[in-house]
């Protein structure tokens, strides 16, 4: 560390202090008393319970006022945490440096987002050439006093003359589009609102396409929401008469419906999913003055897209027949599947290509660390770009015209750090590199791979502090997801360095249900199969557990939404295992997950209790809010959500809550903390994202028994 900060604290309170009698002061807890009611729900026979149903009417006043109840017990409990302060003190030092987004060019100006340290959102900068003077273009932190309304999107005009932003307001996934002329900031028009789950892609300089649902009845927030239409909006004209241009036909509904518009404005990229994965891809070729609509795909069997053209030849990658991914050409006129011919053919690595300054840059993740090629329109390789370490690079992407293109590289132990890259010369240099009070040479992290149930070989990589003792008693944190396609690649967080000073362990294992391995990997954690998934965890805390990295007594489980349900299914099936356990806005009832907002969109993953009588068993068999038992000790748990988390309904935890907090048979707390005009995750303030840590490390420790902060952070503080 480059500073010393000294504080007086004793130093036999350094260590681990299992003194019951203090803890049961703090953990002595009198929870609220939460209503049942009468609710069963008949499934192919089987009647379902559902005591707490009344917690999913997130606009009732009993709804409410069990919130502060539940807020109120959880925060006197945070509060007595004797080194709960010290942590958001460190967290606040480590956040507060200056941070850099890479540059892109729009119009005249050179656009950049910058954030001063601390400030709750990063501000919009622009300057006219590499050597004009930066200016504020858009300062989200005006947009409300308390910084949770948030900007979530942007999109400039073929010119750059026009700009349409989205904002999020309390976190919640609904937007309002604003449009400013570029050149004097100024709005040019009524604002376009309800919209929800949609870019922003315009039609030259005239309009855009954005996309969104009709206005639910009932609760906006939580009320299904299952026929996504893509509109048109021509400049100067009112919302209400936006043309739908995909979404309107009552017998083909479509959950997820998106439009894009290709560099040149040649031709429209309509997608059309009813889950998160699969779905059909359309082209409307602009150019004609009454385009029709044209199928390139017209089933839900892969996952498609075009991510370029040069005239009427289109480049689109694919999983059809590639299970991890290959890219294809095909021309406009006639672009269905027989007619493809191979451009980047797949490989035994999953692709993520990208285009830029007229070439192709093919991103592979290998056991997921990246690796990148680079191919020019012949689909020649041109060379492999040479990384600065083992890590994850993001951002191999510019306009056709651009000489060069930014990208950013991080890793466990390593700030996201960008770097300006010589298309034509294939050579990199660091653009910004950020200044935080945080030693990379201190830590270290390992990949392994260990075995799941089934013998699965599974990865994961262990970040930790050189030189710590592998003596079964370090405090861990075991984080997952394994869903939805998606890969968990090293990157930096600012958060996990203050846990890493503790002496903390990070580990973070690669499962199945995840991208990682190709859509192989993704199809052996779903529906029937998605019981891999938590074996692959239960697994990873078994191997840390065994190779003394840590023990039971100091290892916590950690997730977030679709992880979330990964920590309420495994502490549920083996609460023996672990000390602390952390699910965040978790998708924790699983019979009805379905009939929120647009869950059902995730059947794919999960299937539905309506499927069939097989379906509906397995579900029910994992489901963490059907799988809480009287008379189990479960781990000290602390859920977290938001209240206006439209994604993940926050009556996912707060029955989840309300289940563990009824029969909980051993001494550790269960708490739910309800964080206030805070969604899912995006666009949540910074200081927001402070306080939640320190409680989330704060609760974490303390149950595993430290009555002072376990190594280095005491030494680091300002006195």
């Amino acid at each position: 560390m480059k500073k010393i900060f000294t504080l007086i604290i004793a130093a036999g309170l350094l260590t681990a202090c299992h003194d019951d009698d203090k803890k049961n002061e703090t953990t002595a807890l009198n929870y609220p008393e939460t209503k049942k009611v009468d609710t069963v729900t008949d499934y192919f026979g089987t009647k379902v319970k559902d005591p707490y149903r009344w917690l999913e009417n997130d606009r009732s006043e009993e709804t409410e006022n069990w919130v502060k109840a539940e807020n109120k017990i959880t925060f006197n409990y945070l509060e007595k945490i004797p080194y709960r302060d010290k942590l958001k003190q460190r967290l606040t030092e480590l956040w507060d440096y200056e941070k850099l987004s890479a540059p892109f060019t729009e119009g005249d100006y050179i656009y950049f987002y910058k954030n001063d340290g601390l400030q709750n959102q990063s501000v919009l900068y622009r300057k006219k050439g590499e050597e004009g003077e930066p200016e504020i273009f858009l300062n989200p932190n005006t947009f409300s006093d308390d910084g949770t309304t948030s900007l979530a999107g942007l999109s400039f005009s073929e010119d750059g003359k026009k700009m349409a932003y989205a904002i999020s307001e309390g976190g919640s996934d609904w937007r309002k589009i604003i449009v400013l002329n570029a050149e004097n900031r100024e709005r040019m028009e009524d604002t376009i609102r309800d919209v929800k789950f949609s870019g922003i892609s315009w039609k030259g300089d005239e309009g855009f396409y954005y996309s969104s649902y009709d206005k639910p009845e009932g609760s906006q927030l939580s009320a299904k929401t299952d026929q996504h239409k893509l509109y048109y909006h021509k400049l100067g004209t009112k919302q209400s008469d936006d043309k739908i241009i995909y979404g309107d036909s009552e017998e083909q509904k479509r959950r997820y419906v998106g439009g894009s518009v290709t560099e040149d404005n040649h031709y429209l990229i309509i997608s059309a999913r009813n889950s998160t994965s699969g779905g059909e891809l359309y082209l409307m070729d602009l150019t004609k003055k009454n385009p029709e609509l044209v199928p390139i795909i017209d089933n839900f069997d892969t996952d498609t897209d075009v991510i370029d053209n040069e005239g009427s030849q289109l480049f689109i990658v694919t999983n059809m027949d590639a299970p991890n991914r290959r890219v294809v050409t095909v021309d406009a006129s006639n672009p269905t599947p027989e007619n493809w011919k191979d451009f980047i053919p797949e490989t035994e690595n999953v692709l993520s290509p990208n285009t830029g300054g007229g070439y192709f840059f093919a991103e592979y993740m290998v056991d997921a660390i990246s690796k990148v090629k680079q191919y020019d329109y012949q689909g020649k390789l041109v060379r492999e770009v040479e990384l600065p370490d083992i890590g994850s690079a993001n951002g191999f992407g510019a306009k056709k015209d651009e000489d060069v293109l930014y990208y950013s590289f991080t890793n466990y132990v390593t700030p996201s750090t960008i770097y300006k890259y010589d298309i034509e010369k294939g050579t990199s240099e660091v653009y910004n590199k950020p200044n935080i009070d945080f030693n990379p040479e201190d830590y270290q992290s390992k990949q392994v791979f260990y075995n799941s149930k089934d013998g699965t070989r599974i990865p994961m990589i262990i970040t930790f502090k050189k030189g710590t003792e592998m003596n079964g008693k370090n405090p861990t944190i075991l984080y997952g997801y394994g869903g939805f396609n998606i890969s968990l690649t090293p990157g930096f967080s600012t958060a996990m360095s203050v846990w890493l000073e503790q002496g903390g362990i990070y580990a973070v294992p690669n499962l199945r249900g995840g991208g990682e391995y190709g859509r192989e990997w993704h199809d052996a954690g779903i529906k029937i199969k998605k019981q891999n998934v938590f074996d692959d965890f239960i697994a990873a805390a078994e191997y840390l557990i065994e190779n003394n990295y840590t023990s039971k007594d100091y290892l916590a489980i950690r997730g977030v939404s679709n992880g979330g349900l990964l920590v309420g299914a495994t502490m549920t099936q083996r609460p023996d295992l672990m000390k602390v356990a952390l699910p965040a806005v978790g998708v924790m009832d699983m019979l009805r997950y379905h009939t929120f907002t647009a869950g059902a969109g995730w059947a794919y993953d999960y299937g539905t209790s309506e499927d069939s009588k097989e379906m509906f068993e397995y579900i029910y068999d994992y489901s963490p809010v059907h799988n809480v038992k009287k008379g189990v000790e479960y781990p000290a748990t602390l859920v977290t959500t938001g209240d206006h988390d439209d994604r993940v309904v926050p009556a996912h935890s707060f029955k989840f809550a309300a289940e563990l907090q009824e029969k909980q048979a051993g001494d550790e707390p269960v708490l739910i903390r309800i964080e206030t005009k805070a969604g899912h995750g995006a666009g949540k303030p910074t200081s927001m994202i402070i306080e939640e840590y320190a409680d989330i490390f704060g609760f974490t420790l303390y149950n595993m028994g430290y009555e002072a902060l376990p190594n280095e952070l005491d030494k680091n503080i300002k006195g």
